[in-house]
């Protein structure tokens, strides 16, 4: 009889602690940004224009890109509409915490240093370094390596993972940032500088925009550098539904048209010139 009882009583301890669980879940659910968003009927997606060509604004002043279409078959599958805040690369991690959007899609590479402050989804692409260099080191430097010396000037972006590998593996080299990428680059094609370092994305535009007889390309990444959306910590639900996303978006045809049509070719760039 009595080993009844206690079995009773241990079932009747586990079910409380299960019920316990559960209401913690459905609190926690309720409190997912993908909750706001849905009440909302809006996604707020934080990116900076300019990184071409995942993110950046074409003629008429419209935002285009990889990331664009990316979002935009994101709030589709959502039912909401998409709106898009522009924002400095320097201060998107804090807006993203103090809840000035949802999510960032901004060509974003997932770092231990960044993931203490915010959780990553799956990578969606992988990328990594590669070099513009100026013509007249033709032949001379074929390598990242060769660039680890005082004698040359290497530029990049502030505060982007192209600095970091500067730093990382040319820590020899006359390092040179920029605020904008492109003025980093604009000074190697001036001859100011002997190498710009950057996304491999970016470099293929740039070196389709400038660099007939100007600059050589070094296409081989130096880097593995995986690219995430990044959300706020604490929000399971959120991240579940984002990777489930992304992997519809893979496997129905949507991603392989979408990076064709800006990773694999540059006629895109008509549209912003």
């Amino acid at each position: 009889m009595k080993k009844r009882v206690v079995f009773a009583v241990v079932m009747l301890l586990s079910f409380g602690f299960s019920l316990c669980g559960y209401a913690s879940d459905i609190e926690l659910a309720k409190k997912s940004t993908l909750e706001a968003i849905l009440q909302r009927g809006e996604l707020l997606v934080g990116m900076e224009a300019g990184y071409m060509p995942f993110e950046m604004a074409d003629k008429k002043g419209d935002f285009i890109g990889f990331d664009i279409d990316v979002a935009k078959e994101m709030a589709k599958a959502m039912g909401v509409k998409v709106s898009f805040v522009n924002t400095a690369w320097d201060g998107i991690i804090p807006a993203l915490v103090t809840e000035k959007f949802d999510i960032i899609i901004s060509g974003m590479t997932v770092t231990q240093e960044r993931n203490l402050k915010i959780n990553f989804a799956d990578p969606y692409i992988v990328i990594g370094q590669t070099i513009l260099l100026n013509k007249k080191h033709e032949g001379k430097v074929t390598s990242y390596k060769d660039l680890n010396d005082p004698q040359y000037t290497v530029t990049s972006k502030l505060g982007t993972t192209g600095e970091q590998a500067i730093k990382r593996l040319m820590p020899k080299a006359n390092y040179k940032s920029f605020e904008v990428q492109a003025e980093a680059m604009l000074e190697v094609v001036n001859g100011n500088a002997d190498a710009f370092v950057y996304d491999l994305p970016i470099c293929v535009t740039f070196m389709a925009q400038y660099g007939a007889g100007k600059l050589v390309f070094l296409d081989e990444p130096f880097t593995y550098e995986p690219l995430a959306w990044a959300v706020r910590k604490g929000d399971p639900d959120f991240l579940n539904w984002l990777n489930n996303f992304l992997s519809q978006l893979k496997n129905d045809g949507r991603y392989e048209i979408i990076y064709n049509k800006w990773i694999k070719t540059t006629d895109w760039i008509k549209d912003i010139e």
